[in-house]
């Protein structure tokens, strides 16, 4: 298998179907074989009836339906462990990771990249978001030690030794990015165009962040004594004491798939 792609679904019945039609269009003359996983992440509307269609009308396309919502970064491990590509790419349910790109990633790889992130050159988020993301890049590129210019997108490709220190090295806590750069040696970043959303709003909450960024702190290595180190210390002490209900434990032990289409 040459890419698997990785796709977590909550909530979008009325767009993975175009999504997967454009992924096919853009791959069908270009790679071969490759396959597509969709994870419902416990999705409210009719989206698993909807992967169990696509599932039936494509032979490249999987499914994995989990019993409550564990969030991206879990939903996108779990495919990971049932992948099968030489390469992975993940993007989002949404359209806004524009199908086209895929080619673009999946060349960096097979040139010798073990990880390629994107970079968006006209965002079509709020300015809200745009803002949040903005604070997350700056909050983690201190945490992570890794340079701001690298855009921890949910949009990105990584080849399958990082996935599979990915799954050996995750703990109770699973923060991808954190684990893909920490055993990178050799990262690349594209440019790409960013899409509007076709349908619905947007999944992405103040919450979501937060319990995002818990995971992170709980992640990192801590043996380093630093001025790092104590900021470290002192978010987990405040998430273990004030802000405990937005700590969210998810390792793979504990999620449980409740049906999938192999």
């Amino acid at each position: 298998m040459k890419l698997s792609i990785i796709i977590p679904v909550y909530n979008s019945e009325k767009i993975i179907s175009l999504l997967i039609k454009s992924i096919y269009k853009n791959l069908k003359d270009k790679i071969y074989p490759f396959e597509i996983i969709l994870i419902n992440d416990f999705s409210r509307d009719r989206s698993w009836e909807k992967i169990n269609y696509l599932v039936k009308k494509y032979n490249f396309v999987k499914g994995i339906n989990l019993n409550q919502n564990y969030g991206q970064h879990s939903a996108i491990f779990i495919g990971l462990k049932y992948s099968k590509g030489k390469n992975i790419i993940c993007l989002d349910d949404d359209m806004q990771h524009d199908p086209f790109y895929l080619n673009d990633i999946y060349n960096q790889l097979e040139q010798g990249h073990d990880v390629c992130y994107v970079k968006y050159i006209n965002r079509q988020h709020s300015k809200i978001k745009i803002l949040v993301s903005w604070l997350n890049n700056f909050i983690s590129s201190y945490l992570m030690e890794k340079s701001s210019k690298i855009y921890t997108s949910s949009f990105k490709g990584f080849n399958s030794k990082i996935k599979k220190k990915i799954i050996i090295k995750s703990s109770k806590f699973i923060f991808l990015d954190y684990l893909i750069i920490k055993n990178s040696k050799n990262l690349k970043i594209i440019n790409i165009k960013h899409k509007k959303r076709i349908k619905g709003e947007t999944n992405y909450n103040f919450r979501k962040l937060i319990t995002l960024w818990s995971k992170m702190f709980f992640i990192i290595d801590t043996r380093k004594f630093s001025f790092r180190f104590f900021i470290i210390i002192i978010f987990r002490f405040l998430f273990k004491t004030f802000f405990k209900n937005y700590v969210k434990i998810d390792n793979n032990k504990r999620i449980i798939i409740s049906g999938k289409t192999f």
